[in-house]
């Protein structure tokens, strides 16, 4: 069995956006894999930790944090 995982990040206009533009960003999404022989499995998150900066003896500074991704998830058997 194989496995594909492919960001995603919904883009909408921050005045006229709505959820049904992120619904048919993650359809059309969907149905690209589906469109090449992937099965749609699963929308998931993954948090990432970027580590912390030093900076030049102390100056700039700046501390780790933590991020998350949305990835989808396909298999093909």
């Amino acid at each position: 069995m194989e496995y594909k995982v492919i960001p995603f990040v919904a883009v909408i206009d921050p005045l006229k956006g709505t959820s049904d533009q992120v619904a048919e960003q993650l359809e059309a999404k969907i149905k690209q894999g589906e469109a090449s022989g992937w099965t749609y499995t699963g929308l998931e998150n993954v948090s990432t930790y970027v580590n912390p900066e030093s900076g030049c003896f102390g100056f700039g500074s700046k501390p780790g944090y933590t991020i998350t991704h949305q990835v989808l998830l396909f298999k093909k058997e």
